[in-house]
């Protein structure tokens, strides 16, 4: 029986050629939970009936012929609180190379009320943003400096100026602009701070450049952070490749110091783009709600990359809704109360325009 506090995930499941797809579910769930690669007597000091993952349902997928839906639950207790590192390396961290499985996809999750509430959840959230910013009623309207690469301190800062006074909330650094030699980052950050400055006094309106404050160890990021706090940036920017731990610690770095926390979703296609292998993005949003970040990139249905309509709406409820509902067309499969975590904010990115609107 599936408990309410147990945690759920729906996996897609391509097994191998001639292996059952029940036992390629509950080979799966066994993976990822008690089970090895053999029988051992260690097994009987183990209550394996309570922690041992279960592969309760197992269904075909509509109009293919070799993959399978497999749901299964797993035991609160199995993973520590409040860490999405060791949930991630139990659910996704063996299973993937899997002999026994063609292809595997983490389509969705539940993560039970229990759990969720271990979590701190977005820094500062929908509501507090917008109160902070004094902005209501509308999108909030950003660009990314271009080029991304190349630009001087000074000619970086005048971009961001140019496009806060020209109606823009916010400008943006790219997701791979961190310290290189043609810009350092406490350049970049002073001269963009001015070009907030000047514009916010201009137009008379909250302003702000995500500063991307992406390093090589948390030490540098935590250094970046608080100077950017310090000369008033009211806003810093991650990339997702530096990795759960890390973008936890600077989620509770930003509610600390009472900064909106932006996070470039870098790196995430590399496993959410196979339609039958890796992780919905679905899933990812989740995870980083969990984590803390107040925004996300979330994809947008026009544009320069992928992304389906209703698919693209299943992401941004995951962000955007304090309770989830089944809605198999925009691939939600669970019911899934947030526990009053904070709303996080779905950023619609990669190549929209005015044209498209």
């Amino acid at each position: 029986n599936v408990k309410e506090t147990d945690i759920l995930a729906l996996f897609r499941i391509t097994p191998q050629p001639g292996v059952d797809p029940v036992e390629a579910a509950a080979a799966v769930a066994g993976e990822s939970s008690t089970a090895t690669w053999t029988v051992v007597w260690t097994d009987l000091l183990t209550a394996c009936d309570i922690y041992r993952a279960k592969a309760y349902r197992v269904d075909p997928v509509p109009g293919t012929s070799d993959q399978f839906f497999a749901y299964i639950a797993y035991e609160c207790d199995l993973f520590e609180e409040g860490s999405l590192a060791n949930l991630t390396a139990s659910i996704i961290g063996n299973v993937f190379g899997f002999k026994a499985v063609k292809a595997l996809r983490l389509e969705d999750m539940r993560i039970p009320y229990a759990y969720l509430k271990t979590f701190q959840g977005p820094a500062t959230g929908v509501v507090v943003e917008r109160e902070r910013l004094d902005k209501f009623g509308r999108p909030l309207l950003g660009a990314t400096v271009k080029p991304k690469l190349g630009l001087s301190g000074k000619n970086y800062g005048r971009v961001v100026y140019e496009g806060l006074t020209g109606g823009l909330d916010f400008l943006k650094d790219d997701e791979n602009i961190n310290s290189q030699p043609f810009m350092r980052w406490k350049e970049r950050f002073l001269y963009c701070m001015e070009g907030v400055n000047r514009a916010a006094a201009a137009t008379g309106e909250v302003k702000g450049s995500y500063l991307n404050i992406t390093a090589a160890t948390m030490e540098q990021m935590y250094e970046r952070a608080e100077y950017a706090h310090a000369i008033g940036s009211v806003i810093v920017m991650i990339d997702l490749v530096i990795g759960y731990t890390a973008i936890q610690s600077m989620a509770i770095w930003a509610r600390k110091y009472e900064m909106i926390l932006h996070l470039h979703r870098a790196g995430n296609s590399t496993y959410a783009r196979q339609k039958n292998h890796g992780i919905n993005f679905r899933v990812i949003c989740k995870w980083m709600r969990m984590c803390g970040v107040d925004h996300i990139h979330a994809g947008t249905v026009v544009g320069k990359l992928e992304g389906d309509p209703l698919m693209v709406k299943g992401f941004y409820n995951s962000l955007l809704l304090t309770h989830l509902q089944i809605n198999l067309a925009e691939g939600l499969f669970f019911d899934m109360d947030w526990a009053a975590l904070r709303k996080c904010v779905p950023v619609a990115s990669g190549g929209i325009h005015c044209g498209q609107m």
